[in-house]
């Protein structure tokens, strides 16, 4: 497992940044996501289903739905059915190797560099200590002692997640998984700690889970974990989706499956890295397309109404519908297995569509894993 020379280089950068603070500019105007056309030249090409519908669960492609969203049954919790166990854990930085902690004074964000587009200078951020929390969703059937697989979630507990998952598990339709959500580290966007876990274009979250997070579960609530690439999803919305697909990117000897609500795959990692200029933006701009494909597999959604260009960069690299649309484009050139929905009627992490579509998009993301008995792609 590689590690990432981004500790030592970002600790001379908090350095060298505590040196001198000088005053930030303010937040520029955001401009309002207005409501794009699914058909808009350029735009994959998509089967558009009757409203109210959803996508097959073993079907790869493009796929508009909406406009109005009913929620699917399986969000609701039904009286007399098994219910995992849920253990809630604690971590602190002071615990952390890899992430001691960082933050962005409030109220403050960042400067462009006039020399670069897709740079930001933040000058705010300095270290500091969270506590996140940890949730473990543990199904009535799982066997102790078994090595199980599991889902790694974004942004804290999960409790629709854990409903979805009582009732398709209950029904065969995915294999009977543990469930982690894990709480970011604070704040949002360059300079806080959930953006260098979150937004950073490495391997460094994936190994954070790796070592820290995963032995502490199965220490703590009595489980094992598969070691198994194939048995192991990762998923989060914004910015928690695009550290998903990150971590199966930069680690596919550990991820297969990759859930995507929103993802935000523009340029929002800092510290800046020549390497991949303009963050989650190369993901479908040069990484997919110019690498060899990988064995993922990708459920990925966006809003008619997701968010564009919500800061002050203006550096044509942060329309997430854009975003989200070109990387349905590269995958499908490259002849991954994925499935992606436009939303109508939607904005960024919309709730009633992740009520429509959670079950749905679980079933597709685990299709082949053997305990389903299915037989998909």
């Amino acid at each position: 497992m590689s590690t990432s020379p981004l500790p030592i280089a970002f600790s001379v950068c908090l350095f060298t940044l505590t040196l001198a603070l000088p005053a930030p500019a303010a937040d520029a105007p955001r401009p309002k996501p207005n409501t794009r056309d699914p058909h808009t030249p350029g735009y994959v090409t998509a089967r558009e289903l009757p409203d109210g519908t959803v996508p097959p669960v073993n079907a790869d492609g493009n796929f508009i739905i909406g406009p109005t969203h009913p929620k699917a049954p399986e969000m609701t919790a039904p009286a007399g059915r098994p219910q995992g166990k849920v253990f809630t854990l604690t971590m602190k930085s002071e615990d952390s190797k890899i992430y001691p902690g960082i933050a962005r004074e409030p109220h403050t964000f960042g400067t462009p560099d006039p020399s670069n587009p897709n740079k930001l200078d933040v000058t705010t951020s300095h270290p500091a200590p969270y506590t996140r929390r940890v949730g473990v969703y543990v199904p009535s059937q799982y066997v102790p002692g078994t090595a199980a697989p599991f889902i790694v979630g974004a942004d804290g507990i999960d409790k629709s997640l854990f409903t979805a998952l009582d009732n398709l598990i209950a029904a065969h339709r995915v294999p009977a998984m543990i469930a982690i959500s894990i709480g970011n580290g604070s704040g949002d966007a360059q300079g806080s700690e959930r953006g260098l876990e979150y937004d950073t274009m490495s391997g460094l979250y994936a190994e954070f889970v790796e070592k820290e997070v995963l032995p502490l579960v199965e220490k703590e609530c009595g489980v094992k974990l598969t070691k198994d690439p194939d048995g192991r999803a990762t998923m989060g919305c914004s910015s928690g989706a695009s550290c998903a697909l990150i971590m199966a990117w930069y680690h596919p000897e550990l991820y297969h499956r990759v859930l995507s609500f929103s993802g935000t795959f523009v340029n929002q990692q800092w510290p800046y890295n020549p390497a991949t200029p303009r963050g989650c933006w190369e993901m479908h701009q040069h990484l997919i397309p110019e690498s060899p494909a990988k064995p993922l597999r990708i459920w990925m959604e966006v809003g008619d109404r997701d968010l564009l260009n919500p800061n002050v960069m203006r550096d044509d690299a942060h329309d997430w519908v854009l975003a989200n649309e070109h990387t349905a484009q590269a995958l499908a050139a490259k002849g991954y297995h994925y499935q992606f929905s436009f939303v109508e009627n939607a904005g960024h992490c919309d709730g009633s569509m992740k009520q429509q579509l959670l079950p749905e998009a679980l079933e597709y993301v685990w299709q082949g894993y053997p305990a389903t008995g299915a037989k998909g792609k």
